[in-house]
This record gives structure tokens, C-alpha cells and sequence, in this order.
């Protein structure tokens, strides 16, 4: 069965287009597990800065995806095991002494500042990259801040927290009834084939190192059980394999599985741990042998999502990302390094290579042959292609209904519109993330219309009549001081000049003006005349400014005097 196979350079067809969504988020460097641990999360933000400094952002779609939340990774975690981890921190590890044992979390596995927006941002890029997968929005999505394949149902393990893969690969389930998913990691993925080591929905394929080595897992005997039976494929591999010898077990194998399988949808882990010289790591790959393996799986044309994993010689594991995504935009990147803020990383020689070392390859042909032919046999002796009952695909997790695509509303999976999400894609070749808040889009379902909302309507058309009422009141009232106002000043006028012959030496300005409503036994001679001055008679036409009449008076605003004080004010006046 085992057959060698010579390895020639990589190719990539130019013409070929495929539509890339890349996810990145700035704030995943801003993480470490602490002094000395191998884990180092600032290699995704070195990997990132060359992969924009080759000009690769022209070709790709970039994305910073919405963190995953607590109800998101308990599609799979348990939700104490989540509590877990959103409460725990450096600072309070004391107090969850007895759930840091039941959930493994120590030395592999540090606490440290930041732990639960960390598993947010490798969850939430794998699942958002899995919506657009489902939606048809892209070709390959590409995360390379998940692949943490180790982390268990309520259990942290080999540096991993949150298992982002069987998220994501929960969310291409909702669309297709098949997935593939494969595992180049020197480390067996096992936390990913336990999740689904009974379903014959999701086929496993790992190539790692076994044999007094972690997980310790991995075994080739290890195929599934009920359902899942043969539906875990692992390949357990010796020390030093080399490119020639991991593309001669890799390319059958994966080309039998697909064809058998016929898989939708391809899920990738590329963890760089599997390079020459990695500081965990037994292989010896070179960057072409690891990147042979994405280029092959992309040849099938089946919707892929890419993600990271492994690695901690940090300077290899970011040349290798970098070159294995312009293979993905079908670019071979050149050895020559372009200048970013990371480049002392990459000394002494500062170009974009790996190469393998003089290490023994302990992989005897026999052995290999043995492994495959083991394999072969039990894809063949059970059905092709399973068959998937798929019932009606579920809503997505906040879509309310089915709104066409192309209106300002249109719902993706992971909440808030798509069109909210495509606005985030950066056109003018320089990354940043966009704030949404003010787009004004909400999820609303657009065939249905609340009761609360038919009552809310009709509050705000009585609302609205009783503003114009008001409205009508303040008119009346201006209108209405407008005339006192014009009769105030005829008051003043009448008062000040009398018949037009003398000054006032009789009522003061003041006490005409208060006529109207005090009573006309308070009018009394002012004090102070003018000798030899007669005073103008005041008549009640001039007082009031208005006819005596009632009607009138009515009209005009005027108040209505009664012949008693209309007697008493003539008498006053004759006095006078």
C-alpha cells in the first residue's frame, strides 16, 4: 500500500479565485500564559504582521469576529466548567482551589488575566468563520487564533481551554450533513475525536506522533465505536518524518477518506508544532512539507476553514502561517522578508523558509505500509457516504425569521446583521475594526407585528393630539397678552393726557390701569394737583378702552361693569 513519493515544488494556479474570509483580532498578542510557559499567543500577531506586509489583505476579506459568549461555548462545554472559566483570574485562584483540580486548570493550564476573553476570541473566530462557510459567503475561512484541539467537555488540557474546533464544526452541522476534519499537529487531537467519536457525521483523520508522548493517545486501533464506527482515523507516527515520506502517507489516505467520505465541509488544523526544530515537536518538515498539506486539501474544492494550533518556536510557526495563506490566495510568497515590526525575529538569515534538519527518520516503509493497509481496509469494508436524514435547518441563534439578504436588516448567525459584518471588511487596504453602534440595525421579524407595538402606535397618536392642543393654548395665550398689552398702553395714554389740554394731577398711571378691578370706592382725589388745572373727566370708554356694551366688552377681552359701578364711577367722576 505504502508507496514513496517524490516531493516536487509546490504550484499554484494564479487563474484559480477563491474567496477568503481571514479572522484576526489585535487583542489576542495581549495574552501570555506566564513566564517560561511554551504557549505564546504573540506568534498569531507575528504571523498577522506578515501576512499584511506581503499585501496579502488585497486579496483576502478581513474580519475581527465577535467574541464567543458564555451560551456559545456551552454548545459544547458544560456550563460549571464555563462559570469556571469567566470567573476565575490570578487574583482569586484561592478561592477555587477544589474546581481547579476537577477542571485540570494548573500547570499546563495556567489561570491568568484575560483567560475568558482569550477562549472568546479563538471561539468566536472559528464560528463566525463557520457561518460564512454555511452562508456561502466564502470559499476558505481562515482563524488562525483557533485549532486548540486538546480542551475536553469540562476539562482544560495541553494548553487549550476552549475547544473552538468542535464549535465550529457544530455550526457547519447545522448546513451539511458531512464534515471532514483533519489534524497535522505533531499532538493527537483528541479532545476533537471525543466529541464526536459516535456520530458518523464528523470524520476524524489525525497524523501525530505516538507512543510516551501527550495526550498519549491516538492509537490506530482507535475508529469510533457505534455510529462513529471508522469514522476516527489515526495515523500514529514515528520520530523525524520528513516531507517526502509525510506527503506519501498524507495524499492517499486524505484522497481514499474524501472519496469515501464525500465530505461538505473540510475543517484543517495546521499546528506548526509538526516543523523542524519546533522547541516541543518530533517531525522534520520543512515550511513546503507542513504547506504541501494545505494545498492539497485545497485542490478538492470542498468549502475549507483553516485554523492554527500548535507551535512554539515562534519565528517558524508565523513564516509558516504567512506562507501557507498565500498558497490559500493561490500566491507563492518570496524567501526575501518584507520589513515590519517584528523582523529582528526573524534574524540571522531573514527569509521566509524552514528547512529540515539531519534528523533520523524513524519511519521504516514496512511500518507505514502496515498503517495504511490497516486504514484502506476498514474504509472498504464499510458503506460510502453514510446517508444524513437532514430535517429543516434550524434558525440561526438570533435570526427571528427569514429576511431576504439584501435589505439593511439581513441576519447572519452570530447576531447583529450581516450587512452590519461585511460593513467590517477592510477595503482600503489597511486593517482596523469598525464600531457599528450607530448603524441603527436591529433583528426584527419582519412577518409578525407585536400587540405591545399596536398599543405603542396608538400612545403616540394620542400623545401627538394632545401636543397640538397644547400647542392651540400657548397661541391663545399670546394672543390674549398681545391685547392686554395694547390695552395697557391705551390705559397710559387716556390716564397721562386727559382731554389733551393738561399733565396728569388727578389719577396717577398705576391707579388707571387698576380700574378694571378694584372697586370704585377705592378712588379717591390724588394728592398733590396742579393749582388752577381741571382734570379730564374719565369716562368708562376711556378707562376700559371699550364700548360699554357687553357684547363688546366680551369681545374685546374688556370685563363688563354693572350699572351700579358704572353710577358710582360717573359720581366720582363729576366730584372730580
Amino acid at each position: 500500500m505504502y508507496q514513496q513519493l517524490p516531493f516536487d515544488e509546490l504550484k499554484v494556479d494564479p487563474t484559480q479565485k477563491k474567496r477568503i474570509a481571514y479572522f484576526y483580532d489585535a487583542d489576542i498578542g495581549n495574552y501570555a500564559y506566564g513566564a517560561g510557559h511554551p504557549m505564546k499567543p504573540h506568534r498569531i500577531r507575528m504571523a498577522h504582521s506578515l501576512i499584511m506586509n506581503y499585501g496579502l489583505y488585497k486579496k483576502m476579506e478581513i474580519y475581527r469576529a465577535k467574541p464567543a459568549t458564555k451560551q456559545e461555548m456551552c454548545q459544547f462545554h458544560t456550563d460549571e466548567y464555563i462559570d469556571f472559566i469567566s470567573r476565575v483570574s490570578p487574583d482569586n485562584l484561592d478561592l477555587f482551589a477544589k474546581e481547579s483540580v476537577k477542571f485540570n486548570v494548573g500547570d499546563d493550564c495556567p489561570v491568568f488575566d484575560g483567560l475568558f476573553e482569550y477562549c472568546g476570541i479563538s471561539g468566536g473566530g472559528s464560528m463566525e468563520g463557520a457561518a460564512r462557510l454555511n452562508r456561502g459567503k466564502c470559499d476558505i475561512a481562515i482563524n488562525y487564533a483557533g485549532g486548540l484541539h486538546h480542551a475536553k467537555k469540562s476539562e482544560a488540557s495541553g494548553f487549550c481551554y476552549l475547544n473552538d474546533i468542535v464549535l465550529g464544526i457544530i455550526e457547519l452541522l447545522r448546513y451539511h450533513p458531512r464534515v471532514l476534519y483533519i489534524d497535522i499537529d505533531v499532538h493527537h487531537g483528541d479532545g476533537v475525536e471525543e466529541a464526536f467519536y459516535t456520530t458518523d457525521r464528523v470524520m476524524t483523520c489525525s497524523f501525530h506522533k505516538y507512543g510516551e508522548f501527550f495526550p498519549g493517545t491516538g492509537e490506530l486501533r482507535d475508529i469510533g465505536v457505534g455510529k462513529g464506527k471508522y469514522h476516527s482515523v489515526n495515523v500514529p507516527l514515528r520520530d523525524g518524518i520528513d516531507d517526502a515520506t509525510y506527503k506519501s502517507v498524507f495524499e492517499p489516505l486524505i484522497s481514499k477518506i474524501v472519496e469515501w467520505y464525500q465530505p461538505s465541509a473540510i475543517v484543517l488544523q495546521c499546528g506548526g508544532d509538526s516543523l523542524s526544530g519546533d522547541r516541543l515537536g518530533c517531525f522534520n518538515l520543512s515550511m513546503e512539507g507542513h504547506a504541501n498539506c494545505i494545498n492539497f486539501v485545497k485542490s478538492f474544492n470542498i468549502p475549507l476553514m483553516v485554523l492554527g494550533g500548535g507551535g512554539y518556536t515562534m519565528r517558524n510557526v508565523a513564516r509558516t502561517w504567512a506562507f501557507e495563506s498565500g498558497l490559500l490566495n493561490n500566491v507563492k510568497l518570496p524567501q526575501e522578508l518584507p520589513y515590519n515590526e517584528y523582523y529582528e525575529y526573524y534574524a540571522p538569515n531573514y527569509t521566509l523558509e524552514v528547512r529540515n534538519s539531519n534528523m533520523y527518520n524513524q519511519n521504516s516503509p514496512e511500518f507505514l505500509d502496515k498503517i495504511m493497509t490497516s486504514i484502506l481496509t476498514n474504509l472498504e469494508n464499510t458503506k460510502h457516504a453514510p446517508s444524513v436524514q437532514m430535517n429543516v435547518v434550524p434558525n440561526d441563534p438570533e435570526d427571528l425569521g427569514d429576511v431576504e439578504e439584501d435589505t439593511a436588516i439581513a441576519l447572519d448567525t452570530k447576531g447583529g446583521s450581516e450587512m452590519a459584518r461585511d460593513a467590517q471588511i477592510q477595503p482600503d487596504n489597511e486593517y482596523y475594526d469598525e464600531d457599528d453602534k450607530d448603524k441603527g440595525e436591529r433583528n426584527v421579524n419582519l412577518n409578525e407585528v407585536d400587540k405591545d407595538d399596536t398599543m405603542q402606535i396608538d400612545n403616540n397618536d394620542t400623545i401627538e393630539a394632545k401636543e397640538e392642543e397644547e400647542d392651540d393654548d400657548d397661541d391663545e395665550k399670546k394672543k390674549k397678552k398681545k391685547k392686554e398689552e395694547e390695552e395697557k398702553g391705551e390705559k397710559e395714554k387716556v390716564v397721562g393726557n386727559g382731554s389733551g389740554h393738561a399733565e396728569t394731577s388727578g389719577l396717577e398711571t398705576e391707579d388707571a390701569m387698576e380700574v378694571d378691578s378694584a372697586p370704585a370706592s377705592t378712588l379717591a382725589p390724588t394728592q398733590g394737583s396742579t393749582q388752577g388745572s381741571t382734570p379730564a373727566p374719565v369716562t368708562t370708554n376711556e378707562v376700559t378702552g371699550a364700548n360699554v356694551s357687553n357684547g363688546e366688552n366680551k369681545a374685546n377681552g374688556a370685563p363688563t361693569l354693572t350699572e351700579e359701578e358704572l353710577k358710582e364711577i360717573q359720581e366720582l367722576n363729576e366730584s372730580l
